[in-house]
């Protein structure tokens, strides 16, 4: 494949735009009729320029870009008005068939899940294959090898290997960057990104925005990409399209909107953004171990066998968390933060008695290794849960204030009466009506939902919360108000949090102390503002640097990629783990020592 930039770019930049979107409506058919979803929708697209699409759930900006693709959910939605003109056709009125030739090929499109975009029963190499024998004329061979250095060009290492696995075997950004590659290897015109990186951690994210630009700089590609944070924006954009309910709020270059946005409602999107550096309004912290510990963990290991072979023996072990410890003081909170598979949302499930585990956890005074009945129930009622999804975590056929009430029925709890008395000034605590205890999951929007599980978790007045990615699918004005819910509550009820992201520019705004895990072990702990002021491991300052900053002056050049994939913590049986050990660098912040450690 020719990874050579495109000569042919600069010459036909003066032809005009590659893309035009005149009037755009697109009307979906419900129960009370046709409710148009986009209206009136115009815009251009420059070659090999990056325009970003930014907004929030429901704004219409994915469904801006399916109707590019012609990919609308059928038979309920269809673009009812106006024309998008792209090589001298209109793509709104062209058939199926011509649509096949451009769809691919001419336009391509990355979604965000991966997962869902490729087939799960065909092998990396067949997909690929298939995908540019369908839109060229090259023979099988040619196609392979033109697969093989599309795979190279998204730097999966051992690329011919990876033709032979299939997507499961892979992880997420690795999938990413298949779609990636799939969407390369035709060297299309155009390349729609819809939350391309939404889902993956913040240093494959990094990664994947760099794979991007090197992509425009070298086939000069236009580049649509859809996104609600606004730190990507920044870091992507030549030009900016703001929507919201369908409809087009303002337009301009990077620098107008960032800096000098015209509509209010920019201004407060921007105004919501969660920033590196603002952690400061959480105050002084107190130094460790000067105040009682709510949750203490110590040297805990969680490992999960793996049998292979004729007779099922165990030949494998997942060292899923590797000898963990640390305390979370009353009105607390420690964010537990690290990449896919590094342990941290293991070390949850274990805090909540989910999984079996070795090493000692103690909350609020007693140890839940040997607990069992009753014992072990009433621990439990002093920690709960919050998950990053809550549609998932509600039942559909459950009324919410039913769903609320649960679990102080489950601990038998008060009388029905007084539940219900309790579930009331619970909806109001988070700001949601009591009278709409009566409505079920599906009524509300998703900042609703996260209300809701939130006061079920306050439910039983619990000394421990553990926020899984309990703000990660939420829009960024919606996860602000979240975020300082959980801060009254902290501060009215006295609550620990055990806050689990990878999302650094909320753990600084959030937390007290933090605690960096790679490979099931922390590498790092701290304050706060020993953690983000003075990293001293080389993975916590990976972590800070791969941030995005939502401030387009501030964009970084390049973004150091990893030379190798993160290595597995599963091992055969006797492999074990090096321990690590972590020095006191000064005041209690800790690190592991030998590798990694700077400073």
């Amino acid at each position: 494949m020719d990874v050579k930039a495109n000569p042919d770019v600069a010459a036909s930049a003066a032809a005009g735009p590659i893309l035009a979107v005149s009037n755009l409506a697109v009307s979906v058919r419900t129960d009370d009729g046709e409710r148009e979803v986009v209206s009136g929708l115009s815009f251009e697209l420059e070659r090999g320029e990056t325009l970003c699409i930014a907004g929030e759930s429901g704004s219409g900006k994915s469904m801006t870009s399916l109707s590019i693709m012609r990919l609308l959910p059928r038979p309920g939605a269809r673009i009812s008005a106006g024309a998008v003109h792209f090589g001298g056709k209109d793509l709104a009125t062209l058939d199926e068939r011509s649509m096949q030739a451009i769809r691919g090929n001419r336009i391509a499109m990355i979604f965000q899940e991966p997962m869902t975009s490729l087939n799960p029963v065909l092998s990396i190499g067949r997909q690929l294959i298939e995908a540019i024998e369908t839109h060229t004329d090259l023979s099988r061979r040619d196609a392979r090898q033109r697969a093989v250095e599309a795979l190279k060009a998204v730097r999966i290492p051992e690329a011919e290997a990876r033709l032979k696995q299939y997507p499961h075997e892979l992880s997420g950004g690795q999938r990413q960057r298949v779609m990636i590659a799939m969407a390369i290897a035709l060297a299309p015109d155009i390349l729609i990104a819809d939350e391309p990186t939404t889902a993956l951690d913040v240093t494959v994210q990094g990664e994947v925005l760099e794979l991007l630009r090197d992509l425009q700089r070298e086939h000069g590609t236009s580049i649509i990409l859809i996104t609600h944070d606004m730190g990507v924006v920044a870091e992507m954009a030549d030009r900016v399209i703001v929507m919201r309910n369908g409809r087009m709020v303002e337009e301009g270059t990077v620098e107008e909107i960032f800096h000098a946005p015209a509509q209010r409602y920019t201004r407060e999107l921007l105004a919501a953004v969660p920033k590196m550096g603002d952690g400061s309004a959480r105050g002084d912290v107190e130094p460790v171990g000067s105040i009682s510990a709510i949750a203490a963990v110590n040297d805990l290991h969680v490992r999960f066998d793996i049998t292979g072979g004729f007779l099922g023996r165990v030949t494998h072990r997942v060292h899923a968390v590797e000898g963990v410890s640390f305390n979370i003081p009353a009105s607390k909170t420690l964010a537990l933060v690290g990449e896919s598979g590094c342990g941290k949302s293991t070390t949850a499930k274990a805090i909540a008695g989910l999984v079996p585990f070795t090493g000692s956890i103690a909350v609020n005074g007693r140890d839940l290794a040997g607990l069992s009945g009753d014992a072990r129930k009433a621990v439990r009622r002093d920690v709960q849960m919050i998950f990053q999804d809550p549609y998932a975590s509600l039942d559909p056929r459950m009324r919410v204030g039913d769903l609320v009430a649960e679990p102080m029925l489950i601990h038998g709890i008060g009388s029905k009466a007084e539940r219900g008395e309790r579930v009331a000034a619970l909806f109001e605590r988070v700001g949601l009506e009591p009278g709409q205890m009566e409505l079920y999951p599906h009524e509300f929007s998703g900042g609703q939902r996260q209300r809701i599980c939130i006061a079920r978790a306050l439910a039983l007045r619990p000394k421990l919360i553990i926020a899984d990615e309990s703000v990660s699918a939420l829009d960024v004005s919606v996860q602000a108000k979240v975020l300082d819910l959980l801060k009254e509550l902290q501060e009215e009820f006295g609550i620990a949090y055990l806050f689990i992201s990878h999302d650094m520019a909320v753990v600084e705004n959030i937390s007290d102390r933090v605690a960096v895990m790679y490979l099931g072990q922390i590498v790092e702990t701290g304050t706060r503002d020993q953690i983000f002021g003075d990293p001293r491991h080389l993975y916590t300052r990976r972590l800070i640097e791969a941030v995005p900053v939502p401030d387009p002056a501030r964009r970084r050049g390049n973004f150091t990629r990893l030379v190798h994939e993160i290595p597995s913590v599963t091992r055969r049986v006797g492999d074990e783990p090096q321990k690590l050990r972590l020095e006191d660098v000064g005041d209690g912040h800790l690190v592991a020592a030998g590798t990694g450690m700077v400073g």
